[in-house]
């Protein structure tokens, strides 16, 4: 039975699932046979070795390393490995050229250095792209064309266009989080200055609660303080609805496309997010798309991003 590993890196997890690709007339969809999860704060690691960061990338190789021997042992028939990555991946070389969330990194070849490691094929994909094709072969009806728009520690976008994942010339189409919605706001990793993922991510709203109430707390921390009634928390992830209503209402002037879905840790929050993420999104979509789109919230949790990249990586051999 052909088997694939999927791998989701985050900036502060790493998610792991065995796929099983055999798919037919009976069994359409590819199958998650098991989702592990693996401690890997990559972020904090990165930003503790900015001066060294060939440091830093040698402990995120031999912690996924790790990582996939481990599953190894009880699935010996893994036949290749494809991961989700946080970052600008050329889509013809495979390096990563940056990742504003993993500060340091630079014009590194992830699926080059980690085979010669594990001696397997690893095929490496954005993560928000993985997860936008994990939605798409997942659903019902295999949706040809939809945007995904992952909220968690930052903020990423995939876009599948007549079936296919879309990465762009350069390995940087659909990096919604760096859609500037406000003229000289917060300082971007990607080193421009307010870009939406600084407002509508877990750190951005972790940013906004800070500016209002003098306190450091978790998205999570701050939806609890939110739903108790916290002004503070609730007006942290208002901007976040605002923001990624407003940089959504110019994708879509771009890519006319109907089905959008939102998925990442923050997607939870949607109740605190909604009221003014509707409010700015008909405010700013232009009049022929009002009514028009189908918005949902991702019913795969982690599991969008480990499947789309193994089956990324099982389409690499076709």
């Amino acid at each position: 039975m052909p088997m694939l590993i999927g791998i989701d890196i985050g900036g502060t997890n790493l998610r792991l699932g065995v796929v099983d690709d055999a798919v037919s007339i009976e069994s359409p969809k590819p199958r998650l046979i098991e989702e592990m999860r693996f401690q890997a704060d990559f972020s904090s690691l990165c930003k503790q070795h900015q001066c060294e960061p060939t440091f830093a990338w040698q402990k995120i190789l031999s912690t996924i390393a790790n990582a996939i021997n481990e599953v190894r042992k009880q699935y010996p028939e893994i036949s290749a490995i494809g991961i989700g990555f946080p970052g600008f991946i050329d889509p013809h070389t495979q390096v990563i050229s940056q990742s504003p969330n993993l500060p340091g990194l630079q014009d590194v070849d992830l699926s080059k250095d980690l085979t010669a490691l594990i001696g397997l094929p690893v095929i490496t994909e954005n993560d928000a792209l993985a997860a936008a094709y994990g939605e798409y072969v997942m659903h019902p009806s295999r949706l040809n064309n939809l945007i995904y728009i992952g909220l968690g520690t930052g903020v990423g976008g995939g876009l599948i266009l007549n079936g296919l994942p879309f990465q762009g010339a350069h390995g940087v189409a659909m990096e919604v989080g760096h859609i500037v919605v406000k003229d000289g706001g917060r300082l971007c990793g990607c080193g421009n200055f307010g870009c939406m993922e600084q407002y509508a991510s877990a750190s951005g709203v972790a940013i906004s609660y800070f500016e209002l109430a003098q306190q450091h707390c978790t998205a999570a921390e701050i939806a609890r303080r939110a739903e108790q009634g916290d002004t503070s928390a609730t007006s942290a992830y208002a901007l976040a609805g605002k923001s990624l209503a407003q940089a959504l209402a110019h994708i879509l002037k771009v890519i006319d496309v109907t089905d959008i879905v939102l998925g990442g840790g923050m997607s939870a929050a949607w109740p605190l997010i909604a009221p003014s993420f509707q409010q700015q999104l008909v405010q700013d979509l232009i009049p022929a798309l009002r009514g028009k789109l189908n918005l949902r919230i991702s019913n795969m949790g982690d599991q969008a991003g480990i499947v789309g990249a193994a089956m990324l990586a099982s389409h690499s051999n076709d």
